[in-house]
């Protein structure tokens, strides 16, 4: 299949959410109104299009991002539906890097939640422009303009109202063209425009002016009329929300409820009006070997670039998706990529295929600014850049974060030992913030994640997928070091001479201090080197860095990885040939492990950042409890019958509290998490 689409034409965007705010649904109404999907499969029936692995179906949740297309008013749209839940976050992160734009879903009970900050630091690091859907305005306690109020109070944005709902009357208000839009039909798909009476338009006079107002700022022609008392043409307004939404100056809301059909076309319409082509975006930035930047402007003209975000395997086999930058990519290409070692890597493109969810057709060449799937690439992984051999690239790669919880695992019989550790690589592939290895200290195999669910998501997949039986230990939260005060140590390395040996002299003088959270691992070896005049070489001075590697590989407490402190190589000194590259490198790694003990070593554990949201006649207890596990109160916010509590609270505290919250609220309490950092507890 051979296809060249009007760049013009395209919206790449993502659709990201809290968990159960509802984005899932909104995707499925929009491939239902486009006529991509002849019906609506609902989410609480595990029959929705793009939650098609069986662990979605079963646990009602996005897992995995899925890429699908819609077309609208001569438009296409490249859709990215992605998962709500803290645990799998990396699949947020890894789609917002290669989109145009994003949707924003809000429940219109709740407003900002704790997920929402998190997709809405994502969606800023890209500089993605963005609207808000604010969803189930159905429900008792929605309110559009509190909902509002918390995109600028928690995420600094600046919200202007564009579709304010009626839910009672199966309607909304639309702020630019004053009309009165109605939904009928089994499925609210057709849709009945008429003009805004003047009672309802005089009551919405707030929302109208409000979006005048936000327009206004960033437009001094505009700003004159407004001021003057005149009203603008649905035409100029549009134009200003445009340049508005794609600078990240405003953020354009619609209200409506997903799941009662109300509100969607309104919004679809925004997509093409508001959000960017690919064409429209800023080209992307790449560096070329020697580290100088280079400028990738998105066309077909020009070597090819394009960046691997997720590797897939798809019917047992490994597939990566990629999004192109510039160029054009056929079967049978030649692809270079470097790995973050340096080393430069060439594999050949088998297949490209297009993508719907879970369905693949194959296509004869990929053109710039396409995502596409690529059979073939057996070693590329997720953000490395696939460029042409003769013009290597290298795009921004995709930040992963660190697992913290794991489990030990091992296969029910050694007959399948080498299946389990085949298995365990794929998984890995697929997602960076898995995590497989041996406990040096245990000899315990562990299996690490981002979280409970996260963890668990694997193991049902190990079974069901891959007909691997596996047993698994209790979930283990992942563990830091860190230091209390500053020390130094003295150490003079001197083993007794063996008969007929070389004698080994070195000494050398470390000191260690703390430093604030998150600021990591700081080394200076750039020691005072005695006698006076004597000077290190250079094997004796990788010596010394290998030593204090070896030294910083973990912490005197429990042998976890060591974070947020400096070490200074002070002095060293030299006894000659002695002081062999061997004699400095013991030398080094003592006096620094020495300085680590006498430093008040201390373990660190992962905080999170949580939100609960509970009856109000439960608000006591839930509070009580939280604080019993060592939980920090932030906020307590009371809404229309219910509370809701912000904490930070230690990783460990919340293992199976899922039940233990279920349990004190007759199962209608709910919690979310976010990891916040490394602390002591």
């Amino acid at each position: 299949m051979t296809r060249k689409r009007d760049l013009t034409r395209v919206r790449n965007i993502g659709i990201a959410a809290h968990i159960d705010a509802g984005k899932t649904t909104l995707t499925e109404r929009i491939l239902f109104y486009t006529g991509a999907l002849y019906k609506i499969g609902e989410v609480h029936d595990g029959a929705a299009h793009m939650d098609y692995m069986a662990e979605e179906q079963s646990h009602g949740i996005t897992i995995t991002s899925a890429l699908t297309k819609a077309a609208w008013q001569d438009h296409l749209i490249q859709i990215v539906d992605t998962p709500g839940h803290v645990d799998f976050t990396i699949e947020v992160e890894r789609s917002m890097r290669v989109l145009d734009g994003c949707i924003i879903v809000l429940d219109g009970v709740r407003g900002v939640e704790p997920q929402t900050e998190t997709v809405w630091r994502q969606r800023s690091r890209f500089d993605l422009p963005t609207l808000f859907f604010v969803n189930k305005m159905d429900r008792p306690g929605a309110d559009f303009a509190q909902a509002m109020a918390s995109i600028g109070k928690r995420l600094g944005g600046t919200p202007v109202p564009v579709t304010v709902p009626l839910p009672e009357e199966d309607a909304v208000v639309h702020l630019v063209e004053r009309q009165r839009i109605r939904f009928l039909g089994e499925h609210g798909e057709e849709v009945v425009r008429e003009p805004c009476d003047d009672v309802c338009w005089a009551n919405l006079a707030e929302q109208r002016e409000a979006l005048l107002l936000g327009a206004a700022e960033i437009d001094d022609a505009l700003a004159d009329q407004v001021l003057a008392g005149a009203e603008p043409e649905p035409e100029q307004l549009w134009e200003v929300l445009r340049r508005g939404t794609r600078e990240g100056l405003l953020h354009p809301c619609f209200g409506g409820s997903a799941l009662r059909n109300l509100g969607v076309q309104p919004l679809l319409d925004a997509i093409v009006t508001l959000l960017p082509s690919p064409l429209d975006r800023p080209p992307a930035l790449a560096y070329r070997p020697d580290g100088s930047e280079e400028e990738v402007v998105m066309r077909d003209d020009g070597p090819l670039a394009a960046l691997a975000f997720k590797v897939q395997m798809w019917e047992g086999r490994r597939h990566v998706f990629a999004r192109l930058y510039r160029g054009i990519l056929r079967p049978g290409d030649e692809v270079a990529y470097q790995q973050p070692d340096g080393q430069v890597k060439k594999e050949h493109v088998a297949r490209l295929f297009d993508v719907d969810a879970s369905h693949k057709q194959r296509i004869d060449q990929a053109h710039a600014g396409e995502i596409v799937l690529l059979a073939g690439l057996r070693r590329a992984t997720t953000g490395d850049t696939l460029c042409d051999p003769d013009h290597l690239l290298r795009l921004e790669r995709i930040e992963t974060r660190e697992p913290v919880l794991s489990l030990a695992i091992e296969p029910a019989s050694s007959e399948q030992e080498e299946k389990f550790l085949e298995v365990l690589e794929k998984l890995q592939e697929e997602d960076p913030t898995l995590r497989f290895g041996e406990d040096p200290e245990t000899g315990q195999r562990l299996l690490s994640g981002m979280g409970e669910l996260h963890l668990q998501i694997v193991l049902e997949r190990l079974q069901r997928e891959y007909h691997l039986r596996v047993r698994a230990g209790r979930p283990a939260v992942a563990l830091r070091e860190t230091i209390g005060r500053e020390a130094c140590a003295d150490y003079l390395f001197q083993p007794p001479a063996e008969a007929g040996g070389n004698a080994m002299r070195a000494r050398v003088r470390a000191c260690v201090r703390p430093l604030e959270r998150g600021a990591g691992i700081h080394t200076r070896a750039e020691p005072r080197v005695l006698p006076e005049g004597a000077r290190l070489l250079d094997p004796q001075r990788e010596a010394l860095q290998q030593g204090l590697a070896f030294a910083l590989g973990g912490g005197p407490v429990e042998g976890a990885p060591l974070e947020d402190l400096e070490v200074i190589l002070e002095e060293v000194e030299l006894f000659g040939s002695d002081s062999s590259p061997e004699a400095l490198n013991a030398a080094v790694s003592r006096a620094v492990r020495r300085a680590l003990a006498d430093a008040d070593p201390t373990l660190l554990q992962p905080i999170m950042t949580a939100e609960v949201v509970v009856p109000e006649e439960n608000l006591g207890a839930v509070l009580g409890d939280l604080q019993s596990r060592q939980a920090v109160i932030r906020d307590t916010r009371r809404e229309v019958g219910s509370s809701t509590i912000r904490c930070e609270i230690p990783l460990a505290s919340l293992l199976g509290y899922t039940t233990t919250l279920r349990s004190m609220t007759q199962g209608r309490g709910q919690f979310s998490t976010q990891f916040e950092r490394f602390d002591v507890a």
